[in-house]
């Protein structure tokens, strides 16, 4: 009888043993599938203006003759985004609705402006002119301005700018999804460069937590 309580004893402990060892491995591999999972942020280039710093105004005609000032501070409320697309990207296309929807649901906190280049003769004015009524954004400011793209060293589309009321660049980065655009929302609210610094942030703080977690369950069984 003794003999039969001991054996059954020493199954208990090693069954326990081996589950809180599997707990501990399924803990693991959640850390990992998030930081595989983790969200995929505009790509943020390492050239050009970095992020925090202070934008220079730049006055622009825009291609209804208006004037467009993209950069430094200004007394309207919000931020501006700035997108550049052109006739010659797909992609760029198929985000120009994507971005036109996020910057409503941003209830006026967010004022959106095209920016594209290579108007260089009467052909190519047409070509913008026509390419702003096929996308049906007439109503927001296309500015066609070579020395912009320059200045935040844009290299390819579609690329977006971020600049606060306050002249400061928020965030940037290359962007084909609402996904992207979003973070850059969620760059400039948290303070950070771009998701993939973020999640570069608190990635130890959650390996602290897993390993807190793991010498705890080891207490309890030992």
């Amino acid at each position: 009888m003794t003999q039969a309580l001991l054996v059954s004893n020493v199954v208990l402990w090693v069954l326990v043993i081996g589950l809180s060892l599997l707990v501990l491995a399924l803990a693991r591999q959640v850390g990992v599938l998030h930081e595989r999972v983790a969200p995929a942020g505009a790509l943020l280039p390492t050239n050009g203006p970095k992020v925090g710093e202070l934008t220079t105004a730049m006055d622009i005609t825009a291609l209804d003759g208006k004037n467009v000032t993209i950069g430094g501070e200004k007394p309207d409320p919000g931020a501006m985004l700035v997108l550049f697309i052109s006739p010659t990207c797909p992609v760029c296309k198929s985000l120009v609705p994507t971005a036109k929807s996020l910057v409503k649901s941003e209830q006026g906190r967010l004022a959106l402006v095209f920016a594209s280049d290579g108007a260089e003769n009467e052909q190519q004015l047409q070509q913008h002119r026509a390419y702003v009524k096929d996308l049906r954004i007439t109503d927001y400011p296309y500015v066609i301005s070579m020395q912009l793209g320059m200045t935040y060293q844009v290299s390819k589309l579609p690329f977006a700018l971020l600049i606060g009321n306050d002249g400061i660049l928020r965030s940037k980065g290359l962007v084909n999804s609402r996904e992207h655009l979003e973070s850059l929302l969620e760059s400039m609210e948290s303070g950070v460069a771009s998701i993939q610094e973020f999640v570069a942030r608190n990635a130890p703080h959650e390996l602290k937590d897993q390993d807190e977690y793991k010498s705890s369950a080891l207490e309890k069984t030992s």
